[in-house]
Order: structure tokens, then sequence, then C-alpha cells
């Protein structure tokens, strides 16, 4: 297993593989051929960034079994999903403000991202594992009082979008079995969601495959996999909220008022 992470250190960008406080830089391409440069760096001498850099953010709805029936939602056909704009990423530990023009209810979501590989068009579902780089944190904040705000339209993107309402990272985990996560989420210090990856109703596998037949999904491109129970909205003038994947790490933000 390696954890990949990017970072900005004296206004320049690098990337490499993070192990305790310590990154091995690497040179070339992550996702393709990368190489260590044989220069390790403190951690604590860097910021970290996002640490891919996504073409595109796709979100998915009612693709947990636990949430479906709480929902009384039937389980889906097909994978139901949207695009999040990519304006909204934003980076570990960033702090997260709410939008001028919005004073309504701002959830936390705390999910399971698929990081994509290599270019993938129609892959099946038996060479999807194929194309998945590895797995991050993701905390997909959503305004939930414009989804249903117009009723001839509902606005998931614009609900999922605005600025800093998509952070992930820390790392991008390799080498892991999705089936045996599981996703906490922890609000101010209290524990709101803990619920297993092996509850989705479409897997990993399944996902690429499916949204690749779709569209062609490119290296560095997020597949976010939809949340489960117990979703809950961020009250306080100042939030601090982790999403914790034993295996991966913990991605903690905050969200100001």
């Amino acid at each position: 297993m390696a954890h990949w992470v990017r970072y900005q250190r004296s206004g320049a960008a690098g990337f490499g593989t993070l192990e305790g406080n310590t990154i091995t830089v690497h040179s070339g391409d992550m996702f393709n051929g990368a190489t260590p440069t044989g220069e390790r760096i403190a951690l604590s001498e860097v910021d970290l960034l996002a640490p891919t850099e996504p073409t595109k953010i796709i979100a998915l709805w009612n693709n947990f079994h636990a949430l479906a029936a709480k929902l009384n939602s039937p389980v889906p056909a097909d994978p139901l999903y949207l695009l999040k704009a990519g304006s909204c990423l934003t980076n570990p530990g960033a702090t997260v403000h709410r939008p001028a023009s919005y004073d309504g209810k701002v959830v936390y979501e705390g999910e399971l991202g698929i990081v994509i590989g290599k270019k993938a068009t129609a892959v099946s579902e038996d060479e999807a594992g194929g194309y998945i780089f590895g797995y991050t944190c993701v905390n997909d904040i959503t305004a939930a009082d414009i989804i249903n705000k117009d009723a001839t339209f509902a606005q998931w993107v614009r609900a999922k979008s605005f600025d800093g309402f998509g952070p992930f990272g820390p790392v991008v985990a390799t080498d892991v079995d999705p089936a045996t996560l599981v996703v906490c989420t922890v609000l101010n210090g209290d524990e709101r969601q803990r619920y297993p990856i092996s509850d989705m109703v479409f897997s990993a596998h399944q996902l690429v495959s499916r949204i690749s037949h779709d569209m062609t999904l490119n290296p560095g491109d997020i597949i976010c996999c939809g949340t489960s129970v117990g979703v809950g909205v961020m009250k306080a003038p100042s939030n601090t909220v982790d999403i914790v994947i034993e295996g991966i790490g913990t991605l903690s933000n905050t969200f100001v008022q």
C-alpha cells in the first residue's frame, strides 16, 4: 500500500508518497511511471493540496441499502449521479465558508472516493480494477435547502458546487480493498456517521464500469461513492469535520458560518 499526496512548498507544487510524517518526493506522472527523486521532506514543511486534479467529480445518490431503506426509496437499477463543479474543490485542512448568497442548512456527507488511474472508456466490470488508482476520503458538502427550492427542477449541482464544497484527501491510498472499509464522520468531536462500504448498492468496480459506459473517465477523476445514514447539519459558528477511513486516513476541514 502507498499513500500518495500532493503538496505545496515555497510556492511550488510537488507530489510523492507519505509514510509517517515523511514525504518521499517523486517526479514524472503520479499515475504513470512516477519515479522517486531521492529527496525526502518532512510533512511539517509543506501544505497539503487536494491529492489529484480531476477533470470531473462524480457524486452518487442512493448508493447504500441502509439509506435507501430509511428514505423508503427503491434501490436503483443504474447508478444515480451528478457532477460537482471543479471549482468547488479545496484542500485538506482548508476552511470552508458559508456562501454569502445562501442562509439555509449546510450538511456534511462523509464518503469514500474512487480515484481513476488511467483513461477508462466502456470498460467491463472485470477490467475496472485496472483503472482504479486508489481511494480517498471525501466530504460532499451540500446546501441542502437549494435542492428542492424550485419544485420544477432539482438543483443538485448548484447545491453541491459552491466554492469549497468539495474537500478530499489527504491522500490517495493504493492497494486497498474497498469492501473492507468503514466511513466515519466526526462533527466537533462527536461521531455522526459510521457505515460499511460493503453496504453499497453498486460496488467500486461496478461504478467505474457503468459510468465509463456513459462518459470517459480520466486519470485523477473522482467518483464519490455516496453517503449513508447520519448526514446532518453543521450548526455551530465554526465546525470541525473529520472524515475518517481506517487504511486511508483522516480528512479534516472547518466550516465557518
